[in-house]
């Protein structure tokens, strides 16, 4: 099943040009990613998906989005995935509501202001499938429109000092969130490597009891001119900022990307 992706008709340009200001690292990512230009000249990235990890047994939702296709719209915050196994249903994904809808179209279930059903969680706390939708939608939002997204007038960024990962010195680039973006936590630390490519991501998980957290992102390939991270490995991260190699919180390997 195709996952679907229905267009807001007040969709706008990702950036506003007249404050449009990067410090020179975003910028240096920006442009090894593939340029903002080329990036404003797609709307919507679809993909294979395919997650592994221990939080899909911890919220019983083991299987549900095992293999799936996700479909990004990139100038706002609305995602679809689907299948939700063992339906044919998908979600579709903004901030303030999430639904599962039938192949057909059909309501059959929603969640309004879905952030704040998940006050009081923890790591272990079941979630329902919408609660999944939530999760799920607001993730790849994030990841699969960075480094663009961190250009955005209302989202404030610092370079910070480097660190080491795995021997190799990384810039790193601390960024704050507005309210209006649905994300991890309002604060996040991006690492680049020499070539400008993002590779390490830092944030704490809000909805599941603040626990601190370190993705890794590896295989990029070129999508129609857009570089693009194939494989995530996200660990638990430690308050000396050290990511464990035990367990594997969450794998995702995306595959068939295309943007529209």
């Amino acid at each position: 099943m195709k996952a679907k992706l229905p267009r807001s008709p007040c969709s706008k340009s990702f950036f506003d040009r007249d404050s449009f200001s990067v410090s020179s690292l975003l910028q240096f990512a920006i442009d090894a990613a593939g340029g903002i230009e080329r990036f404003e000249r797609f709307t919507t990235l679809t993909a294979d998906l395919r997650h592994t990890g221990i939080i899909w047994g911890l919220k019983q939702r083991e299987g549900v989005l095992t293999e799936c296709k996700v479909a990004v719209q990139l100038h706002e915050q609305r995602v679809s995935h689907g299948p939700f196994a063992p339906s044919q249903n998908h979600s579709v994904y903004t901030p303030s509501r999430v639904e599962l809808r039938s192949p057909e179209g059909t309501l059959i279930e929603a969640l309004d202001n879905p952030r704040d059903s998940f006050a009081g969680f923890e790591m272990e706390t079941p979630w329902t499938d919408p609660q999944l939708g939530y999760f799920a939608g607001y993730t790849m939002w994030t990841y699969l429109t960075s480094p663009f997204l961190l250009a955005r007038p209302d989202v404030d960024v610092e370079e910070i000092e480097p660190w080491m990962v795995d021997g190799l010195p990384l810039r790193r680039l601390r960024v704050s969130f507005p309210p209006s973006i649905a994300t991890h936590s309002t604060v996040q630390t991006f690492y680049f490597d020499v070539d400008g490519l993002l590779r390490r991501h830092d944030y704490e998980v809000d909805i599941q009891g603040r626990n601190a957290a370190s993705r890794y992102l590896a295989d990029y390939v070129d999508v129609q001119g857009i570089k693009m991270p194939s494989r995530f490995r996200i660990y638990p991260r430690t308050l000396e900022n050290t990511a464990l190699s035990d367990p594997l919180i969450v794998g995702v390997d995306l595959s068939n990307f295309h943007f529209s």
